[in-house]
C-alpha cells in the first residue's frame, strides 16, 4: 500500500500525540472512573508504537558509511560499493 511521503514521515509523530491525548484523557476523566485506566494503557501503547517505528526509521536509514566503518572496526570485509540502499521504513 502506498502512502503518500509527508504523511509517511509524519505518523510517529500522530502516534505520539494521539497517545498523549489518550493519556491526558485518562488522567482528566480520574481514577474514580475505570475506563481512564484503559484510556492510559492505549496512551501508552500508542507512545510505544511511536517510539517502535521512529527506532527502526533510525536504525534502517543509518548511512552506507556508518555501516563500514562498524565493520572496519570489528575486523569483517567491507563491500563498499552499496548499490541499493534500505527502503524507507
Amino acid at each position: 500500500m502506498w502512502i503518500p511521503t509527508p504523511i509517511y514521515e509524519r505518523l510517529p509523530q500522530f502516534w505520539l500525540l494521539l497517545g498523549l491525548l489518550f493519556m491526558a484523557s485518562g488522567v482528566f476523566l480520574g481514577f474514580d472512573y475505570w475506563l481512564s485506566f484503559v484510556y492510559l494503557a492505549v496512551g501508552f501503547g500508542c507512545c510505544g508504537w511511536s517510539a517502535w517505528i521512529l527506532s527502526l526509521r533510525i536504525s534502517r536509514r543509518r548511512p552506507a558509511s556508518a555501516d563500514a566503518e562498524c565493520a572496519r572496526t570489528a575486523g569483517q570485509p567491507v563491500d563498499d560499493r552499496r548499490k541499493d540502499p534500505l527502503p524507507n521504513v
